[in-house]
């Protein structure tokens, strides 16, 4: 048991980690990519897109699955809590199922601070995106 303890501290709350620095990396890229956009310099619909929708289906995945992970380590957590009650012998100490039961939850705490803010970074880059295949689809009509 106490491998899975060791793999809730350290295992999920490491992934989640791993996952916060993928969301930050990813967004500082798309931010200064946005910002030096210049639509017009694409000759067709499909390039722009490629290159405005790049790394957003990491950003989303983090976000979305951020989340399960946390759950993941709240449910090992709360396994250890159990075994941990049933190896004392029947004895229940409150204060030690309470202490373990928060710590459990940190997981899941985690997850969301992880997974709120990637979510609301993805639906703003889909905004420029949105923003900038409309922009190219204007450029055209114009130069039509």
């Amino acid at each position: 048991m106490e491998n899975i303890k060791l793999a809730v501290d350290y295992g999920a709350l490491g992934i989640l980690f791993l996952m916060s620095i993928l969301v930050v990396g990813y967004s500082i890229e798309r931010y200064f990519f946005f910002k030096s956009l210049h639509v017009n310099t694409y000759r067709t619909k499909s390039s722009l897109e490629r290159d405005v929708s790049k790394n957003l289906t990491i950003i989303s995945l983090m976000g979305s699955n951020a989340p399960y992970v946390g759950l993941l380590g709240t449910v090992g957590g709360i396994m250890v809590v159990f075994y941990d009650i049933g190896m004392s012998g029947g004895a229940l100490d409150t204060s030690k199922v309470i202490v373990g039961l928060a710590l459990a939850l940190k997981v899941t705490a985690a997850g969301l601070i992880v997974a709120i803010p990637a979510t609301m970074i993805y639906g703003g880059f889909m905004r420029k995106v949105d923003v900038a295949i409309s922009e190219w689809e204007d450029e055209i009509i114009k130069a039509g």
